[in-house]
């Protein structure tokens, strides 16, 4: 799916990981990476911790940068993401 060469250490530790198996598996990730994913701005800000806070802008930095660009920006981006894994989104 195109993962390969993505740096993640502009990411705080903590998010790595699900950022990870999202992008190279359709793993749907926790709610705040999900509001980060589907570009919602208010959840994202509701839903971070205070590391996520104050690296606010390096986490954008990271999908605006780093991150396919069909994987983010929209629910419905990644939904289909999640379904190119043969994976579906349960709950939504």
């Amino acid at each position: 799916m195109g993962s390969q060469n993505i740096n993640y250490d502009s990411l705080p530790e903590h998010l790595r990981g699900g950022v990870a198996r999202y992008i190279e598996q359709g793993i749907k990730p926790g709610s705040f990476l999900t509001a980060i994913i589907c570009n919602n701005l208010k959840d994202s800000f509701f839903r971070a911790d205070n590391i996520c806070l104050e690296r606010m802008f390096d986490i954008i930095e990271f999908f605006n940068n780093e991150a396919p660009f069909r994987c983010w920006g929209s629910k419905e981006k990644m939904t289909e993401w999640i379904r190119e894994f043969g994976k579906e989104i349960k709950g939504d």
